[in-house]
């Protein structure tokens, strides 16, 4: 078995040291992670492919393809037919051995390579042996404009390259040719992409969730993050960094304004990720903002946002459309983890400001305790990517009711501002109002022998809190969800 490696475009004009060492990097990255496979498959390099060789195995030519595909740095790569060069006659009989089969009742033209000195040109070969397959195969005939099958050889001073297939690459460059990020990741569209992207681009990323509530909530982002990790940077390993940030968004719901919420909330976000990228020795953030996508996200928000720390944050989302978005991780294979994933930054803030001022938003914070944010930060704890889904411990079962009892109690845990736009009626139940910032707390003082359930607009909030309270040990909590 035998690929042929083509570089990325950008690595081939690089500087010839900056070159040698990304191709290098990319050599080591698949012999660590083509070595599992089996332990006879060779990486060798030189100046302009890698070549990989390995047993004869169709099975093991599929997962080294799968690899080979999800690997960044790679061009393209090239299943191919390895002989000596010999004449005509020989090298029509040696691409009849791989094509033969193949061009019956199709259309074909052939493209030829050439590298080094011969006595005859590409043009020679594609005409004599191109021929013989004519004449020597069930063809149909010679299409030089889109015909149904390329047939491609290569030659290479005194060795024929047979081309069976080529495969497009993910492009970038080789993890570890740049440095280190940390990826500020919710587990939704636009986070998991731009980590992707940075990923792609060689950057070894590290991941930092922010837990504003749920322990579903954090195994979702392990799930997802472990996916990118393992399927396009599995060649290093990176860590996976968890927050703790539901006193955080606590502190801001009670004590700021709320139409800066969402600025200041980012603000708390960059100021604990920046510590967390200084223990590390990461010098830059990246986060999966677009610009204008939501109302924290217009360009003087973002400057206000920034402004707080001095440390690098990259946006490889910044001009992207949401479709466009959605279109990579439907690629990527995200979709289905963003798509049943709760997006926290939008739902806290009701006419959010979308020309936040740093002296308004500075006047703000001046109410928030910061021994809050410190003590999230402190409570932090760190894994290794490959270690977080090792979680053994079930997650708890919430039990949602479209129809609540009639003996139920229904607690309304949405934001005072938005009870006050839909108030919940019902006739059949008692409506409670806590704020879900402040249920954690309060919810020890209701009666325990009465059974409540939880309500919010999407579900989504009621649910995540209800999970909590049930892994603190109360058990007369669930959702109300009605149909709609």
């Amino acid at each position: 078995m035998h690929f042929v490696i083509k570089l990325f475009p950008e690595i081939t004009i690089k500087s010839a040291p900056v070159r040698k060492r990304m191709t290098k990097q990319l050599r080591n990255n698949l012999r660590y992670l083509l070595k599992p496979l089996d332990e006879l498959i060779k990486v060798e390099m030189d100046w302009e492919k890698i070549e990989i060789t390995g047993p004869e195995d169709e099975q093991l030519a599929c997962q080294m393809a799968d690899v080979l595909a999800r690997t960044p740095g790679i061009a393209n790569f090239s299943r191919v037919q390895h002989f000596p060069l010999g004449d005509f006659d020989d090298i029509l009989e040696k691409t009849l051995s791989v094509w033969g089969d193949k061009l019956a009742d199709k259309t074909f033209v052939l493209r030829v390579k050439r590298n080094g000195k011969h006595e005859f040109t590409s043009h020679d070969v594609e005409r004599q042996v191109g021929g013989g397959l004519l004449h020597q195969s069930q063809a149909t005939g010679v299409k030089l404009r889109d015909p149904d099958i390329t047939v491609r050889l290569e030659i290479r001073q005194a060795q024929l390259y047979v081309i069976e297939e080529t495969t497009r690459g993910l492009g970038g460059f080789p993890l570890g040719t740049q440095d280190s990020v940390i990826s500020l990741i919710s587990g939704g569209f636009d986070s998991t992409v731009s980590s992707y992207l940075t990923i792609k681009r060689g950057l070894r990323t590290h991941f930092l969730f922010f837990n504003l509530g749920g322990r579903a909530h954090e195994v979702g982002v392990k799930e997802v993050a472990f996916y990118l990790w393992n399927k396009f940077g599995a060649s290093h390993r990176v860590r996976f960094i968890s927050v703790p940030f539901d006193e955080v968004l606590s502190e801001i719901l009670c004590n700021v304004h709320n139409s800066q919420m969402g600025v200041v909330l980012k603000r708390m976000m960059l100021r604990a990720a920046t510590r967390v990228a200084d223990e590390m020795g990461v010098q830059a953030l990246v986060t999966g903002e677009s610009v204008a996508q939501v109302s924290s996200q217009t360009l003087p928000n973002l400057a206000v946002i920034d402004s707080v720390v001095s440390s690098l944050v990259l946006r490889p989302l910044a001009t992207f459309d949401k479709k466009d978005i959605i279109d990579i991780a439907r690629k990527i294979g995200t979709e289905a983890f963003a798509a049943n994933m709760p997006e926290y930054c939008g739902v806290i803030s009701v006419k959010p400001t979308t020309r936040a001022k740093e002296e308004r938003v500075a006047r703000e914070e001046t109410a928030f305790n910061f021994d809050v944010l410190e003590k999230a930060i402190a409570n932090k704890w760190v894994q290794n990517i490959d270690e977080v889904m090792a979680e053994s411990e079930p997650l708890v079962q919430i039990e949602i009711f479209a129809v609540p009892q009639p003996d139920t109690v229904i607690v309304d845990i949405r934001h005072p501002d938005e009870v006050d736009v839909r108030p919940l009626k019902l006739d059949a139940n008692e409506v409670q109002e806590i704020p879900f910032f402040t249920l954690q707390n309060r919810f020890n003082e209701l009666a325990g022998d009465t059974h409540y359930l939880l309500y919010c607009d999407k579900g989504v909030m009621s649910w995540l809190h209800a999970e909590l309270l049930v892994e603190q040990g109360f058990s007369n909590v669930a959702v109300y969800r009605p149909t709609k």
